[in-house]
């Protein structure tokens, strides 16, 4: 690997912006864990390591979290008339939009048909392979994402 690289990568490390976005998943995902442990039984390492990096849906948000820490970041670090500010807020929008309208909906939508399917199959010979439930987010899920996003943008812009 070249100096030049090496230089690159340390100055990612130090980017604020990067900082904020990887720090808010982590954060989110952390607490959800958390969240999901106190509620619920978890019966082995595969879940649990599968809930700390994977798991969608769920309190908060990670995706709203981390696209509201990046558009806080940029909000502070470039100005809020910035092209890049501006994108952002787009991409935040849409991150949003999709976590609590699309996925949910597509989601219970989901459980719709594996309801049926099961209904239909347990009288009739036919095999019914349910469809994955995806999980989108409640409003108050998207809510609790954008504001854990925002403070941690925040620090990170202050530091």
């Amino acid at each position: 690997m070249s100096q030049a690289m090496l230089f690159e990568i340390r100055l990612l490390f130090h980017n604020p912006v990067f900082l904020a976005a990887v720090s808010s998943w982590i954060i989110s995902q952390f607490i959800k864990t958390l969240i999901t442990l106190f509620t619920r039984n978890v019966t082995s390492f595969h879940d649990l390591a599968s809930l700390l990096f994977w798991k969608t849906g769920g309190m908060p948000s990670s995706h709203s979290a981390l696209v509201s820490a990046v558009t806080t970041t940029i909000g502070f670090k470039s100005g809020i008339y910035s092209d890049l500010f501006v994108f952002s807020c787009c991409f935040t929008l849409v991150v949003v939009r999709d976590a609590v309208g699309v996925r949910r909906s597509s989601g219970l939508q989901a459980r719709a048909l594996n309801e049926l399917g099961s209904k239909f199959s347990s009288g009739t010979k036919y095999q019914f392979k349910p469809v994955k439930e995806i999980q989108g987010h409640r409003p108050m899920e998207v809510l609790a994402g954008i504001l854990l996003g925002f403070f941690i943008g925040v620090a990170f812009s202050t530091l």
